[in-house]
């Protein structure tokens, strides 16, 4: 999905919530520097992020499901 010039691996429009998978590749100084910038744009339009890497859905997916609910919680409050 694109938020004006940026594309989300998933989003709740409904809760604003976005969530974020990566790679390896955005441990790169270049790509935390986009990273950042793209949060800051997100978040100025009212958007929650919440960014996991694969191998903690890979090792951990109920961790990683029990955040997402959790926020889900908080932001239908």
């Amino acid at each position: 999905m694109s938020i004006d010039d940026y594309v989300v691996d998933f989003c709740c429009l409904e809760l604003k919530l976005i969530i974020e998978v990566d790679g390896s590749g955005h441990l790169t100084p270049k790509q935390q520097k986009l990273d950042k910038e793209k949060r800051k744009a997100l978040e100025n339009w009212g958007y929650s992020i919440i960014r996991f890497f694969n191998n903690q859905i890979d090792d951990n997916l109920n961790e990683v499901l029990e955040i997402i609910s959790s926020k889900c919680k908080e932001l239908e409050i």
